[in-house]
């Protein structure tokens, strides 16, 4: 099966990120419009390109964007359209960052509510200033249900099971942090109760 999920990814990433994305919907039972899911299929296939996920700097090396900056721009943007980009790259680079690498992101200083907040307010800010109905109603549903769609995303990106107590506890963290469905359906395919009056943290 992963075999064969990885060739489908290889020759028609389209097609399999939107079965991907179904899948986990289904699962989540996430309420969405079909609009809302395209853009989410688009957004993943725009990132398996590298070059559209990192910025490449004046000696060619690649690095990500740091999520204060592209905000930065955004507000300081005069132009319509350069501000209504760099809130859709904000919002795209919060909400797939914390999709697929929510798990090592509690590891780390920013952590993944940071990311949620920053996706939730630049989508928040594109549905206000779009003109076209059809971006107003994909951004309205992406900021009003950003922690749903970062599970979806991050079921989408593993299918396996949690297998060592460190992934258990940075998924309870996520748990407390975001109330994340995808870490309480994990916790509990573990054998755990997920319960808030205990607290813990991953170092």
């Amino acid at each position: 099966m992963k075999g064969t999920k990885s060739v489908a990814l290889v020759t028609q990433p389209g097609e399999f990120f939107k079965e991907e994305i179904s899948r986990a919907i289904r699962k989540y039972k996430v309420s969405i419009d079909p609009n809302t899911e395209f853009y989410l299929v688009d957004l993943l296939t725009r990132f398996m390109i590298s070059e559209n996920f990192f910025t490449v700097d004046e000696k060619g090396a690649k690095r990500t964007e740091t999520l204060a900056f592209l905000l930065g721009d955004a507000l300081q943007a005069e132009d319509h359209e350069k501000k209504k980009e760099d809130l859709r790259r904000l919002g795209d680079i919060s909400l797939y960052t914390a999709g697929f690498f929510g798990d090592s992101l509690q590891r780390k200083t920013v952590d993944v509510d940071y990311y949620i907040g920053m996706g939730k307010n630049a989508y928040s800010n594109l549905s206000k200033i779009s003109l076209d109905s059809y971006f107003r109603t994909v951004f309205t549903q992406l900021s009003e249900g950003f922690t749903k769609f970062v599970d979806v995303l991050g079921e989408v990106s593993s299918s396996t099971l949690l297998t060592d107590t460190k992934s258990i506890l940075r998924s309870y963290d996520l748990w407390l942090k975001t109330g994340s469905e995808r870490a309480e359906s994990q916790l509990k395919e573990a054998g755990i109760i997920p319960n808030k009056r205990i607290k813990t943290s991953v170092q």
